[in-house]
């Protein structure tokens, strides 16, 4: 299997020609009866090459992290971000793969993060403003860790631990200066989701046809962005309070529906994945008044069930006739809802 950056590589060495990669490209989208950018690739695994790498490279670095212990919690941190950067060099640099080189990204800043923390004996803090203010300094950290592994390896899924570690180090600071911060983070959260999902359409709208890693950089953001803007949504309605009532349930239902018209509207699946299970208990809260909980369960999760392996199969002319009724201003940053341009764009 090979994703659309494997293509445009191959065009940059020089073993396809542009023209020859749009010709495969618009082969695929007629023989699949959908445009490419429906598709939503992003690359994973190429092969269990990846499975192996992977957990070799997990081997390594909890060895790691277990003989750096013996020192300190700081030099444990130290030793893994060193070593998931110098295994990032050949590995993500080199053999470009995909699973080996998110482990190693996630650990290098997460190294960085527990090497601060120790540093900071953020375990021994029990003031809860200073302990905000630690969480902060970690979290900021992290995201410095995550902008000089892109800046070196620029893998897609850097950027939304990025933006979800400077998020964190902003909430935290935030919260460290409120009266009562349990109450306030909720929202926190949910405004942190709205200013990432925007950085994910602006990543999108610069790759409508969805060719190059920005593509992939877009689709982690989502992936980020949708929990943080479902959750506090949902539980505000007080769905996981356990008694949520007819009319919460319809509520979910309903805010389901409508992250599902985003959904379709910017072609990115993540929204509806994010709130599966709340709408899932808001169903089952529906059909268990009116019948009894073993019947509820069955069916709501044959309606949820039905309803997305329809929307799978229908995706494509179901959005079409949503971005067709859009102003032409917003269609013009959506990706297409037919063919391809004849032109690739540059890999970046």
């Amino acid at each position: 299997m090979y994703s659309e950056a494997d293509l445009q590589n191959a065009v940059e060495a020089g073993a396809l020609s542009p023209d020859a990669a749009t010709a495969f490209r618009n082969h695929i989208s007629q023989s699949r009866s959908a445009p490419v950018a429906d598709e939503e690739h992003f690359r994973l695994i190429t092969g269990f090459n990846d499975i192996f790498v992977t957990i070799a490279a997990i081997l390594l670095l909890v060895a790691m992290g277990n003989i750096g212990g013996l020192i300190s919690h700081a030099v444990s941190g130290l030793l893994v971000a060193v070593s998931a950067w110098g295994l990032a060099e050949y590995f993500t640099r080199k053999r470009r793969m995909a699973l080996p080189s998110i482990i190693l990204m996630v650990a290098f800043a997460g190294g960085v993060a527990a090497t601060v923390a120790a540093l900071l004996n953020f375990d021994s803090v029990d003031n809860e403003t200073t302990g905000a203010i630690y969480a902060a300094i970690v979290a900021a950290s992290a995201a410095l860790a995550s902008y000089l592994h892109w800046r070196r390896f620029m893998v897609p899924i850097t950027i939304a631990a990025l933006t979800a570690t400077a998020a964190a180090a902003a909430i935290a600071l935030i919260a460290s200066a409120l009266p009562s911060p349990e109450d306030s983070i909720k929202w926190l959260v949910f405004a942190a989701g709205i200013l990432i999902f925007l950085i994910a359409m602006h990543w999108d709208i610069s790759d409508r046809e969805r060719k190059t890693r920005r593509s992939d950089v877009a689709f982690w953001l989502h992936l980020l962005a949708a929990p943080a803007i479902a959750h506090p949504i949902f539980s505000g309605l007080g769905v996981l309070d356990g008694d949520a009532g007819m009319m919460k349930a319809l509520a979910v239902i309903a805010l389901y529906i409508a992250f599902g018209l985003i959904a379709l509207a910017i072609d990115r699946r993540a929204i509806l994945v994010s709130g599966l299970a709340y709408v899932l208990y808001a169903l089952w809260e529906v059909f268990r008044i009116s019948s009894n909980i073993e019947l509820g369960v069955a069916l709501a999760t044959l309606v949820i069930g039905s309803a997305l392996l329809l929307l799978s199969v229908f995706w494509t002319p179901i959005r079409s006739r949503i971005v067709n009724g859009l102003p032409e201003n917003l269609q013009s940053k959506l990706p297409a809802t037919h063919g391809l341009p004849v032109n690739p764009q540059p890999a970046s």
